[in-house]
């Protein structure tokens, strides 16, 4: 760490971590090295000897699904006695990254969405790994065509995709009885008679809980604004749809969803309402399989509307470049969406690979989960990988709010976030 530059910077980063609870990317100047045969997987490699390097790595992880992860990279460590790899989760990574990597402070590898890209290559702070060995026929040896779309933007390579993700219904078996079940993921109408007659019936509990549903979160109401035909936030060439009549149709179905949902809504109240048995279903993802088998859930998977597909990703930033860590770095990378890693965190965190041969894995095949949350996806929306999908979380997270709230109508908030995103898009062309 630069002694020099420390102490100013640390007040910046500490400023841009408490926010939250363009120039070309740089190409990097070290030889490019051959590249990997198209018909082998990634493996492991034995890493430079010497010092000890310390690889960090700021992700989006968390509980006991971070906690698989965590093992997964110390099993990297102990077989490279000479890396060590340091794991951190800031509150605000976007704004941190954007300090942290110009000053030469920000992590090696950042793990996070693939509609991330764009914006974190033009800002420079990631490298394409193109000039590292990885192209696209090594792409396609390894990983599944979602997760090769995904990490793909202007012809480069840009990441290393790991699992598909999107959200479902998960219910609890011992709450939810079968007449309470949607039987049509597209039938909004349904699921709302069937949470008022839930709620009706049990007055202390509610039949859905949904983070987004009263909280700045586009992600998690993405399948009911899609559900209701809204093609996606903002396309690749920077149109938005929150102004059409399909997003008008959601806001209002959101207004009276709310009747019938608890006032509050977090992962944290959703999962101890689902474990404790006053919610019936938690609109969420794989990531929350394992904490809900911890806490011994009988749980069920059903598609719910449209979600948003994404696919989560191993970045390798500039930061790595210049301190001469891209080869361990990618390495890890390498490690982490290997077969055998891929596996092993599937069956233990019920996540679906973007990896081909973890995904074709018996056991992983045989997962409840995998079957579930491939139907919601298979009827999802694609995460865009462009820089003109980072405008899109803020407003149509904040239009929800006051929906949910009811502080605007759904005409008012949607027209607002409309504005939002075409104002924030116009600034980046």
């Amino acid at each position: 760490m630069k002694k020099t530059i420390w102490p100013a910077l640390n007040l910046t980063l500490i400023a841009a971590f408490a926010l939250a609870a363009c120039t070309p990317a740089v190409t990097p100047t070290a030889a490019p090295t051959a590249a990997p045969q198209a018909t082998q997987p990634p493996a492991a490699t034995e890493a430079p000897s010497g010092e000890v390097k310390t690889i960090t790595i700021w992700h989006q992880w968390d509980g006991t699904y971070l906690e698989a992860i965590q093992a997964a990279l110390d099993e990297y460590s102990t077989m490279h006695p000479d890396v060590k790899i340091d794991l951190s989760k800031p509150d605000d990574v976007s704004n941190a990254l954007n300090v942290a990597i110009p000053a030469g402070e920000g992590p090696d590898i950042i793990g996070w969405a693939n509609d991330q890209i764009g914006t974190q290559a033009i800002n420079g702070n990631i490298v394409a790994l193109n000039d590292y060995g990885v192209d696209q026929a090594f792409l396609e040896s390894v990983y599944e065509p979602a997760g090769i779309a995904g990490v793909v933007w202007q012809d480069k390579v840009w990441a290393l995709p790991e699992t598909q993700e999107g959200i479902a219904l998960v219910y609890n078996k011992d709450v939810v009885t079968d007449e309470y079940l949607p039987t049509d993921p597209n039938n909004f109408d349904d699921l709302l008679a069937k949470a008022t007659a839930f709620h009706e019936a049990n007055p202390d509990k509610y039949l859905v809980c949904n983070q987004g549903f009263g909280g700045s979160d586009a992600y998690h109401v993405a399948p009911v604004y899609f559900g209701f035909g809204v093609p996606s936030y903002v396309d690749d060439e920077g149109q938005a749809y929150l102004d059409t009549p399909e997003a008008l149709a959601a806001g209002e179905w959101l207004v009276k969803f709310s009747k019938v949902s608890p006032t509050e809504q977090s992962y944290d109240l959703c999962k101890a309402g689902l474990s404790e048995g006053t919610i019936g279903m938690w609109w969420t993802g794989p990531w929350a399989i394992a904490g809900l088998e911890a806490d011994g859930v009988n749980y069920g998977i059903v598609p719910m509307g449209k979600p948003f597909v994404g696919i989560k990703t191993l970045m390798l930033t500039k930061n790595a470049v210049d301190r001469g860590n891209a080869e361990i770095a990618l390495d890890i990378m390498k490690y982490f969406t290997s077969p055998e890693v891929q596996t092993k965190l599937a069956l233990t965190n019920k996540t679906i690979p973007a990896q081909t041969a973890a995904l074709a894995d018996p056991d992983v095949a045989a997962l409840a989960t995998l079957a579930g949350f491939g139907e919601a996806l298979n009827v999802g929306v694609p995460m865009a990988n462009t820089p003109f999908a980072s405008a899109q979380w803020g407003p149509v997270g904040d239009a929800t709010v006051a929906i949910w709230t009811g502080a605007q109508t759904p005409a008012e908030a949607l027209a607002a976030a409309q504005t939002a995103i075409t104002d924030a898009i116009a600034q980046m062309q």
